[in-house]
């Protein structure tokens, strides 16, 4: 059996499980580990899914590959998680959950855009351009797109930020502290 064929059969049987507890199923690979197999199934759902969401779903999709004989009479390790940042935006729903984030994608006639996303609007995504424009796009258009790794996303205080106001608010506290001791 070829491994785009056990691909094929595993997402046939995965699909319509990881879609009647919500979540999209949007990869399955499977590689060569030494004598085993590592099946490795992506899936996601707007919102994100949580480390529960993986737990409940590796259950589902265990009890599922091991009730059938879809993988055959060799060992697997199972891995479910979230696709990742790195998985392209090919989808409606990849752009639709990109909103917000800085992207780079070819155009057609275009060239290459790095923009943030602002939706998803029938078959078009809106970007916000560096410049502060705005530019819209049909899917049919877009490459694969993929998400740029942000350090400092614009309207998310970083660490520092966050830190410098504990210390604030630590300092009031000690003043406040200080004046009670004097009063006493």
């Amino acid at each position: 059996m070829s491994s785009g064929s056990l691909k094929s059969r595993l997402q046939t049987l995965l699909e319509p499980l990881a879609a009647a507890d919500g979540y999209d199923l949007e990869d399955v690979v499977v590689t060569p580990a030494g004598n085993r197999r590592l099946v490795r199934v992506l899936a996601d759902r707007d919102g994100g899914i949580t480390l529960d969401d993986v737990a409940t779903l590796s259950r589902t999709v265990s009890e599922a590959l091991d009730g059938t004989d879809v993988m055959g009479a060799s060992p697997y390790v199972l891995e479910v998680s979230s696709p990742g940042v790195d998985h392209p935006l090919t989808l409606a729903r990849h752009w639709r959950r990109a909103a917000g984030r800085l992207v780079s994608v070819s155009v057609a006639g275009a060239g290459t855009l790095t923009a943030r996303v602002t939706g998803l609007d029938g078959d078009a995504v809106a970007f916000s351009l560096p410049d502060g424009g705005e530019v819209t796009h049909p899917l049919s258009a877009l490459g694969k797109g993929t998400v740029q790794v942000e350090f400092s996303r614009p309207g998310v205080p970083d660490l520092a930020e966050l830190d410098d106001d504990d210390e604030d608010e630590d300092d009031d506290d000690e003043e406040d502290v200080t004046a009670e001791e004097a009063k006493a």
